[in-house]
């Protein structure tokens, strides 16, 4: 099973596609993550995705496209895929289509989970990650703090706040998504397989609950 994470940064994609991770048996990719990884150790591929990912802006669609198509060849990938940051771009929905074709796939199921801006903010700058690579628990100071402040609860490692997560580079991310992101959802809205849901302490529906949502959906249309 093939299933894409669409939304503005800080509306759950990562919390979300954690626990389908756990409940479906197929890992989460994220480009995110790759990135980041080859931030810190200072490549070329890395070097560059900073300078735009730094400033709020989208990475180009030929090193992401790229990257992602190196990462499908991997044999953990091989039963499903949950793709949490990819593709951002109709272009790269298109690219990934052929990628997929090509190995007899498809995109089975798109989430598209939207977020009031405000709390978007706010979850972004409270936001802690857990500096250990293997576990990588995301918690919030304010809706879900660690037992210890600035301790994983799972692994005991230091949490860590990414140096991207404060207001101003999240107000760029998030008008760069509704610019170049956004139109992916008509796009796999007319495919027919887009799954629409809103994240939000105003509703008190959170991540989790949306996750249950996710997967009685799909055991309905198996």
């Amino acid at each position: 099973m093939v299933i894409i994470m669409l939304g503005a940064p800080g509306t759950g994609k990562g919390t979300i596609a954690g626990i389908l991770t756990k409940e479906l048996q197929i890992p989460q990719v994220s480009t995110g993550d790759i990135f980041r990884k080859h931030i810190g150790e200072q490549t070329e591929l890395g070097k560059l995705a900073e300078k735009y990912i730094s400033q709020g802006k989208l990475v180009p669609d030929d090193v992401t496209i790229g990257l992602v198509e190196n990462r499908l060849e991997e044999n953990d990938v091989k039963e499903g895929i949950i793709l949490d940051g990819f593709p951002r771009t109709v272009k790269q929905a298109e690219e990934l289509d052929k990628i997929l074709e090509n190995k007899g796939k498809k995109v089975d199921l798109v989430i598209n989970l939207t977020t009031p801006e405000e709390e978007i903010i706010e979850r972004i700058v409270n936001r802690r990650i857990c500096s250990n690579p293997e576990c990588k628990t995301v918690y919030n100071l304010i809706l879900n703090p660690p037992k210890q402040e600035g301790i994983c609860d799972k692994c005991g490692a230091e949490l860590i706040q990414r140096k991207d997560d404060n207001p101003e580079t999240v107000k760029q991310r998030f008008n760069s998504y509704i610019e170049e992101t956004s139109p992916l959802v008509d796009y796999y809205s007319k495919k027919g397989n887009l799954f629409s849901a809103t994240v939000s302490k105003s509703i008190n529906k959170l991540g989790k609950d949306v996750a249950e949502d996710v997967l009685k959906f799909i055991k309905e249309n198996k």
